[in-house]
């Protein structure tokens, strides 16, 4: 079992904001969410999913910006 972190969606905050996760690479793009959902902040996707994720830039401070994979669709869970 391949064991990796992807960042979650937090749709109840104020401005886009990403929360760090485990999550089992199933391969094809898939993961699987090990992490449960803490109780605040509210996430999108819920322990036990199977996302999808991409690539995304995420700005970081002093202007180095990083890639990250976030989960973008659910499949099953």
């Amino acid at each position: 079992m391949k064991i990796e972190s992807i960042y979650v969606y937090l749709p109840e905050e104020a401005t886009p904001c990403w929360y760090p996760a485990r999550a089992e690479n199933l391969g094809g793009g898939l993961y699987r969410l090990l992490d449960p959902s803490p109780d605040d902040p509210v996430l999108e996707f819920s322990q036990g999913d199977v996302v999808r994720c991409r690539v995304q830039v995420f700005s970081g401070d002093g202007g180095q910006d990083r890639d990250g994979l976030v989960a973008y669709e659910k499949i099953s869970g």
